[in-house]
């Protein structure tokens, strides 16, 4: 009698089914290999959808597994969350089983992107925070650790901060953009004798006890962005991203910027990188995650729209848009190439030819094609019948699509037959979640990638740019109180008229979607500024 030990025995199978490779084109075994999914663990910096479900949903339709916090426990509008809680539970959740981990720094320091700008932690708590850093990775020293956390806004108005900056800002936040404006200015060139005259009186005017606050805060964001910085460098993390949350060419966020762009020198690139913008870094270095996992850079050609193109300065930017581009494909693990024969995917970026961003709800922004639109969307279509992989940036306006060219791609029946596209908020934002959901496509059947592309349809597209001012317009005709920044009382009526509305457009624009009738609004942050959508 001949014995086979288990170990031969599967050496045998799998010689069998070499051969059967050979006649039939099957491998088992190889099959069962690749059938082993990534597992990544992911900390967004709240629980707004766009961080969280959204993005989640981009990497779950690419096949990756997302192990994220219960919504619960994520920081939200009313609660800035709670530090402590994510470092129990990311110490919990980190298992041998993770291909990497993408992680808020701003959730694990502060509890939350806006508990970044609100939180009442000393400054020795929060570095003592960050120094967590360094003890998860040497329990976990094989762990890719990729960490995205924000240089702290400067908004234009209290009106533009959403209510989300320390109380004082809604009254000052105006006067105290200029004066750090004044300030950055003052370093870099120097100020005309005007110019030191309003700065004079800009510091007589900002109470002390609010400019010194401010200041504080931003102080310790600060040291706390140059002990992550610390951290790249020492390979605690494979890569740190900062954005530049909401800023301008000169403003408080830009001084710092280059500060921390000048102290992580030599970094730059390889292991850290800081570009304008926040809300799409979490995607960004989740997409990094992936191809680096895979070991491939996909190649990526840009093309912008005719006049400033590239050399356009977007709204809520301090940089050109290809910088802020070209950085995100970096970040991305991707590499930009010149040559769009040779590219993988086209990343088709529609500005405005004048160079100046729009407001999806404040300026013209109907159907009637603008100067430019022609041009642009005859570049989507001559790449589309190449047969390349278009993505789609649309940041001719901020906060919403741009109607004009949504019609005309609408018209050409091109809306299904570019990979991604994105339009919903700042045009950094938009520019980096439409690279990174379009890169990630290349592992999704069609049906998936369509999905994305209706949700944001609806999402941008319906209702940012379309919809929000309907509803916004109704909001005095409800019973109750509320407004736009705060619904209160009115919010469930406004998700009611919100939710007909967006069935409507669905109908006359996306006939071929068989759920229009179904389309749900939700407000989850209690104000209008963003929606959630159960199809």
């Amino acid at each position: 009698m001949i014995y086979i030990t288990h170990h031969a025995l599967r050496i045998i199978i799998c010689a069998a089914l070499s051969l059967l490779v050979l006649l039939t084109g099957s491998n088992d075994c190889v099959a069962k290999k690749k059938a082993v999914k990534e597992k990544i663990l992911y900390i967004p910096h709240d629980n707004r959808p766009i961080v969280n479900q959204q993005t989640i949903a981009v990497l779950e339709n690419a096949g990756i597994q997302i192990i994220s916090p219960p919504i619960e426990i994520l920081g939200k509008r009313e609660n800035l969350g709670d530090p402590d809680l994510l470092w129990d539970w990311l110490n919990k959740h980190a298992t041998k089983d993770l291909t990497a981990a993408v992680i808020s720094s701003d959730a694990l320091i502060y509890g939350s992107l806006v508990g970044s700008r609100k939180h009442d932690y000393d400054a020795d708590e929060i570095l003592a925070r960050v120094d967590l850093f360094a003890e998860f990775r040497k329990k976990h020293k094989k762990l890719p650790l990729y960490v995205f956390g924000s240089i702290m806004r400067t908004p234009r108005t209290g009106l533009a901060s959403g209510y989300e900056e320390p109380y004082y800002y809604r009254y000052y936040g105006a006067n105290i953009f200029r004066l750090t404006k004044l300030m950055d200015k003052q370093e870099i060139e120097g100020l005309t004798q005007r110019e030191i005259k309003e700065f004079n009186f800009l510091q007589r005017l900002i109470p002390t006890r609010a400019i010194e606050d401010w200041m504080g805060r931003r102080a310790k964001n600060f040291n706390a962005n140059k002990k992550l910085i610390d951290y790249a460098r020492d390979n605690t993390f494979d890569y740190l991203l900062l954005g530049r949350d909401d800023n301008a060419p000169y403003s408080q966020t830009h001084n710092e910027g280059r500060k921390l762009l000048a102290y992580g020198r030599g970094l730059v690139g390889k292991k850290y990188l800081t570009t304008a913008g926040i809300d799409e870094i979490g995607l960004v270095l989740l997409t990094r995650a992936v191809n680096l996992h895979a070991k491939i850079s996909p190649k990526v050609f840009v093309k912008y729209n005719r006049g400033r193109g590239e050399r356009t300065i977007p709204a809520y930017s301090d940089e050109t848009i290809d910088d802020s581009i070209q950085a995100a494909i970096t970040a991305t693990g991707a590499t930009f190439i010149n040559n769009d024969s040779r590219a993988d995917f086209i990343l088709a970026v529609n500005t405005n030819p004048d160079g100046k961003t729009l407001e999806s709800g404040r300026d013209p922004n109907d159907t009637s094609e603008r100067d430019g639109t022609k041009f642009f969307v005859d570049i989507v279509q001559d790449y589309v019948n190449k047969g390349k992989k278009v993505i789609v940036a649309d940041i001719a306006f901020a906060n919403g699509s741009d109607n004009a060219l949504m019609e005309q791609l609408r018209q050409r029946g091109l809306l299904f037959k570019i990979q991604a596209y994105s339009g919903w908020n700042t045009p950094t934002n938009s520019s980096g979640f439409a690279l990174s959901t379009g890169l990630l496509t290349s592992r999704m059947e069609d049906n998936l990638v369509d999905e994305l592309l209706l949700y944001r349809y609806l999402d941008d597209w319906a209702y940012q740019a379309n919809v929000r001012q309907i509803v916004a317009s109704q909001l005095n005709w409800l019973a109750g109180e509320g407004r736009y920044e705060m619904l209160d009382n009115k919010r469930y009526a406004a998700e009611d008229n919100c939710s007909e509305l967006l069935r409507t457009f669905a109908r006359r624009n996306l006939p071929t979607f068989t759920g229009n009738d179904k389309i749900r609004a939700r407000f989850p942050w209690n104000r209008m500024f963003e929606i959630s959508l159960e199809l």
